[in-house]
């Protein structure tokens, strides 16, 4: 999840009191002032005084987040990539589960790790991508794949409600597995971090 505070913000000529959210691909400001700024459309970003300040569509961006201003703005200067996201070391023991977009599978090729487009024993992470509900019920049969401290990460499409959060959740806890981490996968995919609680491991 993002880093969010409650403070001032200005846009161009207009100022306000908002939510903003640092999440990891956007900056967003809810409230009476409203925006939703990509990072790679953030420009000079920088920080000083408590403020961050970046260039967006023409206008200058001030939210005055306080002592956390540097570090959002390093966030924004480099956002981690997905494969940093999601918790990929070099070494580890990945499976790819169903229909994945082939440039992150390249991703992962290059990224020094032992991956396979199946199912197998003691995955370090295995990769699920779910398109509707009923693809849940596997959750149960892939948990047997995982390593103890292993993580099933499932891939679900956004908006459309073809699955959603509650859904992963709940089929995640009938499988013995618990809900640790949300993150945005792509425009189009949400990805959902599923372990075996601690003290069920062994």
């Amino acid at each position: 999840m993002g880093n969010e505070a409650r403070c001032r913000v200005e846009i161009g000529s207009e100022a306000a009191d908002a939510k903003v959210l640092l999440e990891t691909g956007e900056l967003i400001v809810r409230g009476a002032l409203r925006a939703k700024i990509p990072f790679r459309e953030a420009k000079d970003v920088a920080a000083e005084g408590g403020v961050l300040r970046l260039r967006w569509n023409g206008r200058d961006v001030r939210v005055h987040v306080g002592r956390d201003a540097a570090k959002w703005a390093e966030k924004i200067r480099n956002p981690k990539s997905v494969i940093d996201k999601l918790g990929v070391k070099p070494g580890q023991r990945l499976s790819v589960i169903g229909s994945v977009d082939e440039a992150f599978l390249a991703d992962l090729e290059n990224a020094g790790v032992d991956l396979s487009r199946r199912q197998r024993r003691d995955s370090d992470i295995l990769f699920f991508a779910a398109n509707q509900r009923a693809d849940l019920a596997r959750l149960d049969e892939l948990r047997k794949a995982l390593a103890p401290a292993g993580a099933i990460w499932v891939l679900r499409p956004k908006g459309g409600g073809a699955i959603t959060e509650n859904d992963v959740m709940a089929a995640g806890k009938a499988a013995g597995l618990v809900d640790v981490k949300v993150v945005r996968f792509s425009d189009t995919h949400t990805a959902e971090k599923l372990v075996i609680p601690v003290s069920k491991r062994s």
